[in-house]
């Protein structure tokens, strides 16, 4: 499975020449608004920097080789309340598993982790403000178990929103050799580790 970076907390996800999508974005500070073609989006909600869906393109209609689950999740500690619902997407192909936690606001529920699963990977928000932050990302990084993390919607000036944390404030809470900037997203079952995307 292949999965390449586009910025903020959109990734495209690729298996057998399939595309798959998630969260497509506007308005980001630093980022050129997605403009990619894939065979299917998923957003994790409504907000204009995870559903601007009208930045892909849609290829012609082909079989789809990955299973697609859901859990539902908060955009805040106060159930929803102040940002509303979250919907993490949960990803299988090539025998590779990986949740998307599009913005996961708060801990997980013993309910929610069971839903969730075994996976290999997950994409993980650690800017806070708007979502957990980077403490709080790495308690949600153990409760889940993953072999390997990749952090998203976070800020590298000029990237990103200037009230998130940086992705430095995540990874200074794992060992340093855990930690890599790797050429490419190609990952297998013996991925492991905290993968950082490299910024152009």
């Amino acid at each position: 499975m292949t999965l390449t970076w586009l910025g903020h907390a959109c990734f495209a996800l690729e298996q057998n020449g399939y595309c798959i999508v998630i969260d497509p974005y506007t308005n980001v500070e630093g980022h050129a608004d997605v403009q990619t073609s894939a065979h299917a989006v998923y957003c994790s909600h409504q907000h204009y920097d995870h559903s601007a869906v009208s930045g892909v393109t849609l290829l012609p209609a082909r079989e789809c080789p990955f299973t697609v689950r859901t859990v539902k999740t908060c955009h805040d500690e106060e159930g929803g309340a102040l940002r509303g619902e979250n919907l993490i997407h949960i990803f299988s192909a090539g025998g590779i598993t990986i949740a998307h936690l599009g913005d996961l606001g708060h801990q997980l529920t013993p309910e929610q982790l069971s839903a969730i699963g075994k996976v290999d990977g997950i994409l993980i928000p650690i800017g806070g403000t708007y979502t957990v932050d980077a403490t709080g990302a790495k308690q949600v990084c153990d409760a889940i178990g993953p072999k390997w993390v990749v952090p998203m919607h976070y800020r590298h000036a000029p990237y990103g929103f200037l009230v998130l944390q940086t992705v430095e404030d995540f990874t200074a809470l794992w060992p340093e050799a855990a930690v890599s900037i790797p050429n490419s997203f190609s990952v297998d079952t013996d991925t492991c580790g905290v993968l950082v995307p490299a910024f152009p």
